[in-house]
């Protein structure tokens, strides 16, 4: 992946410089409140949830589902609005937290455990399920297919000399699932969660496949045009 510049993003983007400049040290500054140890007991959860999002031209759909160890679904919820920020690698969660965080307010169920479709602290500086875990403060386990920094070492995935997150390939000739904790979890439990919620023939958790499933139900009923 070629790394762009500030001054490139901002052209490419429309932002000005110095805002990415801003929203670059408030990430570092958030990365700092993040805890990766396990705050719970996460074998013994009675609630995990899966969120993703779907787009239809400026417009975004964020859906929850929840769901009990036995993977039935609990309670569902959504919120769809209009975005206000671009879609800039690195800065997700700028366009897609806030209707994500209403989403999950939404649900008379607080889940134990959310699993994101994105980083966690497997990004250079706060990836957006380290982001949805300190603005919900629910624990948060990320869930990708590319890498953005770093590098893989058998089943780690090692940034700076530490430990950051895991790789398993969930389906047999699918791409290896790169997992990395959001907050408020270790690496070991991201990947034991993840391993536990996961059913053929799906490659990822049934709470995360559920949401995705959802988001694009919403879409098709909210957008009819498309």
């Amino acid at each position: 992946m070629t790394k762009q510049t500030p001054e490139q993003i901002a052209r490419k983007f429309g932002i000005p410089r110095e805002e990415l400049f801003r929203l670059e040290r408030e990430q570092r500054k958030l990365a700092k409140h993040l805890s990766i140890k396990d705050a719970i007991d996460f074998s013994l959860v009675d609630s995990v949830a899966g969120i993703d999002n779907s787009f239809f031209k400026n417009r975004i759909v964020s859906a929850v589902v929840v769901m009990n160890p036995e993977l039935e679904i609990i309670e569902q919820a959504f919120h769809e609005d209009k975005t206000t920020f671009p879609y800039i690698p690195g800065f997700r969660a700028y366009r897609e937290l806030p209707a994500m965080v209403h989403a999950i307010n939404n649900l008379e169920t607080k889940p134990d455990v959310i699993f994101v479709k994105g980083h966690g602290i497997a990004h250079p500086r706060l990836g957006i399920a380290s982001h949805l875990s300190l603005a919900t403060n629910i624990p948060t386990v990320g869930i990708a297919d590319e890498l953005i920094v770093g590098e893989i070492q058998g089943e780690n995935i090692i940034l700076d000399g530490k430990i950051v997150g895991k790789v398993w390939q969930s389906k047999k000739g699918s791409r290896p699932l790169l997992i990395s904790p959001g907050n408020m979890i270790t690496p070991d439990t991201a990947l034991e969660l993840v391993k536990r919620f996961t059913r053929e023939p799906h490659k990822l958790p049934e709470p995360l496949h559920a949401a995705g499933k959802f988001a694009k139900k919403l879409r098709k009923e909210l957008f009819p045009q498309q």
